[in-house]
């Protein structure tokens, strides 16, 4: 799961606006340019067939669809924020380093 997750450059943006409040396909697809729905659609069913995430449907008319964190989504959220931290701060260093011709 972790390598599927960390491999597709969309699963971790999607699991971010979703923990943000962002929970519509079309609402996400406008969030993140390049994004298609097509690959919007394999990446939402890859992430619920994980158990990250949960499709909530509604009987409306025209039908409503959104996307939430699971428990298990809540908790995997925190590692992809400890990653993205751990890299601004590599990024930090590296920026320092070229700045000071090391």
């Amino acid at each position: 799961m972790m390598e599927s997750v960390f491999a597709c450059k969309w699963s971790a943006r999607i699991l971010s606006l979703i923990r943000d409040g962002v929970n519509r396909p079309g609402a996400i697809t406008r969030g993140l340019e390049g994004l298609t729905t097509k690959v919007l659609n394999q990446c939402l069913r890859r992430l619920i067939g994980f158990g990250l995430l949960e499709r909530v449907s509604y009987p409306e008319i025209p039908p409503r669809v959104e996307y939430k964190l699971t428990k298990l989504g809540e908790r995997f959220v925190i590692i992809l924020d400890a990653v993205e931290e751990l890299q601004l701060e590599i990024d930090m260093q590296d920026r320092d380093q070229s700045l000071s011709g090391v």
